[in-house]
């Protein structure tokens, strides 16, 4: 059996110089998975420590408010996550860490098992791309959650949960990779059906970027990251879709990211005392 070879790998190949995994606090870990979804590691690695120097904690994220959170985000790109992190900050602020995380905004299900494993080494498993791409090479066939599940927990029998998580994480991130697997540095290679890429295995590509909404919409929260601006200055469905989305708001004519709360309301009395 392939499992101390795993272990091995993964204590000397793992991605432990990342910033996010020497830490076990609960809000951190959390920043990171929020971040990591659909963005690439070296572009969260570039802005984590400055994000989590002025966000710290739930308190100061509620008390700066969804616009600063937005701004900090920068061109990490989905600036929706930014606004659901801040919503999150102001529940855990009001009633504290929820008992599953995915009843916090925004968060859902793989992210809720990755934040439990890496903080509390919850033996819960959370399949992300990487992990499923691993699974569904090793048994040769597209998988449901639950058999992704199963078959994390065989390849990973004997592992504690985190680093369970985090080895089969950055196998399929740095070997097991979509378009060029490195099988012959895999250290479960005997355990694979495929030894690659299999039949039924479906390469997702990324939406064109240039041209597409999405960077109408970056256009658009740059220019509001700038200052308020005259909503008859810019693009209006882009506009219209922020104001939905809860990224930008707009005062007599001119629009603007969103402000903190006012200093009379719960969440804004709740931030200033803690």
């Amino acid at each position: 059996m392939t499992i101390a070879e795993l272990a091995a790998w993964y204590r000397e190949h793992g991605r432990h110089a990342l910033a996010w995994r020497a830490s076990r606090d609960r809000w951190t870990v959390l920043v990171s998975e929020v971040m990591l979804h659909q963005t690439q590691v070296p572009r969260v690695a570039a802005v984590f420590d400055a994000f989590m120097a002025e966000f710290p904690t739930p308190a100061a994220t509620a008390a700066a408010g969804p616009g600063a959170v937005i701004t900090a985000w920068g061109r990490l790109g989905y600036p929706r996550r930014a606004r659901r992190l801040w919503e999150s900050s102001v529940h855990i602020l009001e009633h504290g860490w929820p008992a599953d995380l995915s009843e916090l905004p925004g968060v859902g299900r793989y992210t809720a098992a990755a934040v439990a494993a890496q903080v509390d080494n919850d033996d819960r498993v959370g399949i992300e791309v990487n992990i499923r791409r691993v699974c569904e090479r090793v048994r040769g066939t597209r998988l449901a959650d639950a058999e992704a599940e199963e078959c994390v927990r065989e390849i990973g029998r004997g592992l504690p949960p985190r680093d369970r998580l985090l080895a089969m994480m950055d196998l399929g991130a740095t070997v097991c990779t979509a378009r060029a697997p490195s099988c012959d540095r895999c250290p479960i290679v005997s355990l694979c059906a495929t030894r690659g890429t299999h039949a039924e295995e479906t390469k997702h590509r990324q939406p064109r970027y240039i041209g597409s909404f999405r960077q109408r919409r970056g256009i658009v929260l740059a220019q509001l990251r700038a200052g308020p601006v005259a909503t008859a200055e810019l693009d209006g469905e882009v506009l219209a879709s922020l104001l939905d989305d809860g990224l930008a708001e707009v005062t007599r004519g001119r629009a603007h990211l969103p402000r903190p709360p006012r200093s009379g309301s719960s969440q804004g009395a709740r931030a200033r005392g803690r």
